[in-house]
């Protein structure tokens, strides 16, 4: 696996770690009525979200443009970190709109 290749998986697993990590506290902070730092929360958890895809995007635009990676069990592996923070923050939204309704 070429440098970039694996910068771009550690990227993925670093961002989609982050952004579930602010889900995850954007969660107990609307738990105790801080619906603000909250939402700030998520918007933090977003923003980590892009940085991931960016990773994502690099990779796809390489094999896009020809070049092959290589299989490797590291970017299988940041692939389901960020396919499991999406799924997580789009849980995470719907937690929150709950219990804002109270």
């Amino acid at each position: 696996m070429e440098q970039k290749d694996l910068e771009s998986s550690i990227n993925l697993i670093i961002h989609a770690g982050n952004a579930k990590s602010s889900a995850m506290e954007a969660i107990a902070l609307v738990k105790d009525g801080k619906h603000d730092e909250a939402d700030l929360k998520m918007k933090e958890a977003d923003q980590e979200i892009a940085e991931a895809h960016k990773a994502q995007t690099a990779l796809l635009t390489k094999e896009a443009n020809g070049e092959m990676t290589p299989f490797s069990l590291l970017l299988v592996h940041s692939q389901d970190h960020l396919m499991t923070a999406i799924t997580f923050l789009d849980l995470a939204r719907e937690v929150i709109d709950i219990y804002k309704m109270f």
